[in-house]
């Protein structure tokens, strides 16, 4: 490393304009790749399926939730941990609380099972209360934070 190197700089007026590139009849041009991946259409996802109709209505109805303390829905709150829909229409929230002293540690879950099953083509709902991994604030959605002028 002690051997110092020189950088050659060579000063100039200007330099000439690089030639364009030109077709030349003969040549096809080549189909834009992303025209057709833009163009796909996805095939509909089944209601039950991970993001299909019937957890996406789900996720809104629990969006429709507030928690006493905080001016924030539970979903964005990061209280809902999972939805999960069977094929027959059983839901099934995993769900946990700020703390296990919540004043609704025993009304909230009763409440969720109640939203998820007023939601149409839901047959079942059942709502799993766990405390692993415990809430923390860094569960909350953007929105949550800047709510709550976290942000």
């Amino acid at each position: 490393m002690g051997e110092e190197q020189k950088i050659e700089i060579e000063e100039v007026d200007g330099v000439d304009a690089p030639p364009r590139a030109r077709l030349t009849p003969d040549v096809e041009r080549k189909r834009d790749y992303l025209a057709g991946f833009l163009a796909e259409t996805k095939p509909p996802l089944e209601a039950h399926a991970p993001g299909g109709e019937l957890q996406e209505a789900v996720i809104e109805a629990l969006k429709s939730i507030y928690d006493p303390e905080i001016p924030v829905d539970i979903y964005e709150l990061g209280l809902i941990y999972d939805v999960a829909i069977s094929e027959d229409g059983d839901a099934v929230v995993t769900m946990t609380l700020t703390t296990p002293h919540c004043p609704v540690a025993e009304s909230m879950p009763g409440e969720v099972e109640l939203r998820v099953l007023s939601v149409p083509g839901i047959r079942d709902a059942e709502v799993k209360l766990v405390w692993d991994p415990p809430w923390d604030p860094s569960k909350m959605s953007d929105e949550a934070r800047l709510e709550l002028g976290m942000l």
